[in-house]
C-alpha cells in the first residue's frame, strides 16, 4: 500500500546531492571502444525529502549532473521522527531486498553503501538497516526508497482512519 508524497520542485527546499555509484560501459564498434559513464546520485534536504536520478553520459562530471537534475524532478517527503523511522519496514525492488528498523538514540545509521547515501539524505541519524539479496546499488536504492515511503507516522495513520491522534496512540 504505497502512499502518494510526490513533491513538486521548488526552489525554497535546499537538496544535498550523494554520489551512489558510477558505472564505466564500454560500447564496441568497428572502429574501436567508446567509454560512457552512468551515475546513479541521491539527493535530499536531510528532513524528510529524498529523490533519485539515474545521468548517463560521455563523461562523469555531465553524468552526475544529469542525475542530480533527475532526482530534482523524482521528490517524496519520508516521515522521520526524532531522528529515525517510525516503525520497522521491509521492501524488495528488484532482486534487492530491505529491513530497516528504528533505533535508539546515539546508535548511528547501521547500514552500508547505497542504503547508507539514501538514509543520510533523508535526515535519518539513528536506524539499523540491512540489505539482502541482491547488492546491486540501483536495486538497493530504489529498495530503500520504496521502504521509506510506505512509513506512516501516527500523524498520518490518524488522519487516514478520520479519528484523533491519542485514539491512535491508545488502540
Amino acid at each position: 500500500m504505497a502512499v502518494n508524497n510526490r513533491i513538486k520542485i521548488t526552489n525554497d527546499i535546499e537538496l544535498k546531492d550523494r554520489l551512489v555509484a558510477i558505472n564505466r560501459v564500454t560500447k564496441v564498434t568497428k572502429g574501436g571502444r567508446t567509454f560512457s559513464f552512468a551515475a546513479i546520485v541521491v539527493v535530499g534536504n536531510e528532513d524528510g525529502i529524498i529523490g533519485w536520478g539515474l545521468g548517463k553520459a560521455g563523461e562523469v562530471t555531465a553524468a552526475i549532473a544529469k542525475g542530480v537534475e533527475a532526482a530534482k524532478k523524482n521528490l517524496t517527503r519520508i516521515p522521520v521522527l526524532k531522528g529515525t523511522v517510525p516503525h520497522e519496514q521491509n521492501a524488495k525492488f528488484g532482486g534487492a531486498q530491505v529491513f530497516i528498523k528504528p533505533a535508539s538514540t546515539g546508535t548511528g545509521v547501521v547500514a552500508g553503501g547505497a542504503m547508507r547515501a539514501v538514509l543520510e539524505s533523508v535526515g535519518i541519524t539513528d536506524v539499523l538497516a540491512k540489505s539482502k539479496g541482491s547488492s546491486n546499488p540501483h536495486n538497493l536504492v530504489k529498495a530503500t526508497i520504496l521502504a521509506l515511503s510506505e512509513m506512516r507516522d501516527a500523524r498520518m495513520v490518524a488522519q487516514n482512519r478520520g479519528v484523533s491522534l491519542d485514539k491512535v496512540f491508545r488502540g
